[in-house]
């Protein structure tokens, strides 16, 4: 097919606007489909996963395509929760055009906000479909003068109408027109029509069309916009990318059918059949089924067999794709998601794709023997399919934390791990990293003496024991002299002092921050012994941290939440009644980025009440900052919570 006859296009917008039923009545009206499937049945082309069926909503981004005329359209189904917002980000990627999907009983909504911002900072051409404009409630009036004060002013109905103010903005868009226009004050309805295809596409005037994908109204006429108006691979929004041979040179990307092979793997599905599908964008050049291509981000040329067009869940061979296609390629050994694929002579290295920061977690617990060996390889799949999701054993809690954008992002996740892999578990909320230092010096000894008959064992050291600085972790130094402790027991007694600082002696945390001077000791020529001097060093380290006025320690995380104006009052203070501290503000652009420093045990419900206080349109991002003292209040919570615990388990 001509590369000027091809169209991309994302559906995007609000949960529950009607974007799937959307794209099914384009799917019925083309014919690519015999009958037009319900959301309400189950039956739509686009959602076709078991959890998508169950709750009637999209989670996953579908890949569909039609013809209209002589146009080819591959369609982009996207989700409308926040949860799943990753799958938007991505999906943009692949395409050129966006239709924007606004409730018309309702109207503007934070998922409608984010798509379209989104879809402004890439610069891709958009179409607003104002639906369900059949319902009782319905007011398009109202609906369309917020789309022109909340998304564009330059968001239009395309009718006889507006004819004069469309002539003005044909003649904008060309020199040519605009010369004709100035003289003659006059412009044909062909010239109009290709001035506003040049605005649509430089994303400068922005389509509405009403209508209702229930009933098939306003479908013909957004199909006629799709062909004569959204840009077609050639015309699309420009991508600025890496040179590898000159990594601090941006290079520009040259849409050719004719030039160099270059795409983007811009996500993966595994498919219970045939494995992890790779979905590619082609963006220049074609590429041939049983053929190769050189994956330019691992430097390795990978083989490969059948290329598929996706229909839902069904996949179509094709033996040839090219420039402005979306396909997908099976059983890639190599090649993942965020991969620039090329020509090793000349590569493009693609922008990395900007995924939001998680923002909720759960401690993972596999319920069974079976569940534990399965759970690590699910986990792993799972991850690769939805980059904003992660699963990471804590090295100090030694537990498996989950985390993802929502509750019910990481509801859907346990559901697949149940479902598709057969993997039971519990969640609970992860446990605090907590740690413990010393706020004196002190001196003492550690004597280890054992005689049972025969050889018996003994090791006796003394050490000072002081803090350190914040972060400076362990500080070990050998101060003795004179043979007092032979020079192969001294790293015995480090090794001992290093397990004590591992079990804590508060509440079962590591202690940090301190430095052990080994100073004096003494030896037996017979009962001494490697793990003697351990024991005697373990035996020091716990008897100096009970006398040197221990304290617990918390995690403490830089937060910065982005807001609009007017919730920054219930979000400054919500952070300070969350112990937190206001590092500073700043705007940006019409929001507010507020900067923070907050005790990461105070943070793990900030993600529902942040959308809860802002109606959805504050988001956050967090990351470790540093350790503080623990409030002496809280702190006897903790340690009283875990000395119970203790005293439980030894009964």
């Amino acid at each position: 097919m001509e590369i000027h006859n091809k169209r991309t296009v994302a559906i995007v917008g609000h949960a529950q606007t009607g974007k799937t039923t959307l794209s099914e009545g384009i799917l019925y009206f083309c014919k690519a489909t015999n009958r037009k499937g319900s959301v309400a049945e189950g039956n739509t082309v686009s959602d076709y996963s078991f959890d998508e069926i169950e709750r009637k909503s999209s989670i996953n981004a579908s890949f569909m395509f039609c013809d209209f005329e002589d146009i080819r359209i591959q369609l982009v189904d996207t989700p409308g929760y926040a949860d799943f917002f990753g799958e938007v980000i991505s999906s943009l990627r692949a395409v050129d055009n966006v239709i924007i999907v606004v409730d018309a009983t309702t109207g503007i909504e934070v998922g409608t906000e984010k798509a379209w911002q989104l879809a402004e900072e890439i610069g891709l051409s958009r179409v607003i479909f104002v639906n369900k404009i059949d319902k009782e409630e319905a007011n398009f009036d109202k609906v369309y003068k917020e789309i022109k004060e909340r998304l564009s002013k330059k968001a239009m109905v395309l009718d006889s109408e507006n004819k004069h103010e469309l002539m003005e903005l044909a003649a904008e868009s060309d020199d040519n027109l605009l010369e004709k226009y100035l003289s003659s004050g006059i412009l044909t309805d062909e010239e109009i029509e290709k001035g506003i295809a040049q605005a649509v596409i430089k994303a400068k005037v922005f389509p509405v069309v009403k209508g209702s994908a229930l009933l098939d109204q306003g479908i013909e006429e957004l199909l006629n916009i799709i062909k004569k108006y959204l840009a077609n691979p050639f015309q699309r929004a420009k991508i600025e990318g890496e040179d590898p041979f000159n990594s601090s040179q941006k290079k520009e990307l040259i849409f050719s059918y004719e030039g160099p092979f270059s795409a983007f793997v811009f996500k993966s599905i595994f498919d219970p059949y045939v494995g992890q599908l790779s979905l590619i964008r082609i963006f220049s050049g074609k590429l041939m089924a049983n053929s190769e291509f050189y994956n330019i981000t691992r430097k390795t040329k990978e083989r490969f067999g059948q290329i598929y067009i996706l229909q839902g869940k069904e996949q179509r061979p094709i033996d040839i794709a090219s420039c402005g296609d979306i396909v997908a390629i099976p059983k890639l050994k190599e090649t993942q998601t965020q991969d620039s694929l090329g020509e090793e002579k000349e590569p493009f290295v693609f922008p990395p794709l900007i995924f939001p920061e998680t923002m909720i977690s759960a401690s993972v617990k596999p319920r069974s023997r079976q569940d534990e060996e399965k759970i690590s390889q699910a986990l792993a799949k799972l991850t690769l399919e939805d980059p904003t999701f992660k699963a990471i054993r804590d090295s100090q809690t030694k537990e498996l934390v989950i985390h993802g954008l929502g509750d019910l992002h990481l509801e859907v996740m346990i559901q697949r791990l149940r479902k598709r892999f057969g993997v039971e578990v519990d969640l609970g909320r992860p446990r605090i990293a907590y740690k413990e230092t010393v706020t004196k010096t002190v001196k003492v000894q550690g004597k280890y003496k054992r005689q049972s008959g025969g050889r018996g064992q003994y090791g006796d050291v003394w050490i000072e024991v002081s803090p350190l600085e914040r972060g400076k972790g362990f500080v070990f130094i050998d101060k003795i002299f004179g043979g007092a402790i032979p020079r192969n027991f001294i790293p015995s007694v480090e090794k001992g002092v290093r397990q004590a600082m591992e079990e804590g002696v508060l509440a079962g945390y590591p202690i940090v921050d301190i430095q052990v001077v080994l100073y004096d000791g003494s030896y037996h020529e017979v009962d001494s012994s490697d793990i003697a001097f351990q024991i005697a060093g373990a035996m020091a380290l716990r008897k100096a941290a009970q006398e040197a006025a221990p304290v617990l320690l918390e995690p403490i995380m830089d937060v910065e939440v982005v807001i609009p104006d007017d919730y920054l009052g219930q979000i400054s203070g919500d952070l300070n009644s969350r112990r937190g501290r206001i590092m500073g503000m700043e705007p940006k652009g019409k929001l507010q980025v507020v900067k923070a420093q907050v005790p990461q045990a105070e943070m793990f419900t900030y993600a529902n009440d942040l959308r809860s206080i802002t109606g959805g349109r504050g988001s956050y991002t967090m990351r470790f900052s540093h350790y503080e003292e623990v409030p002496q209040k809280i702190a006897s919570v903790i340690i009283n919570q875990y000395q119970a615990q203790k005293k439980e388990e030894e009964a």
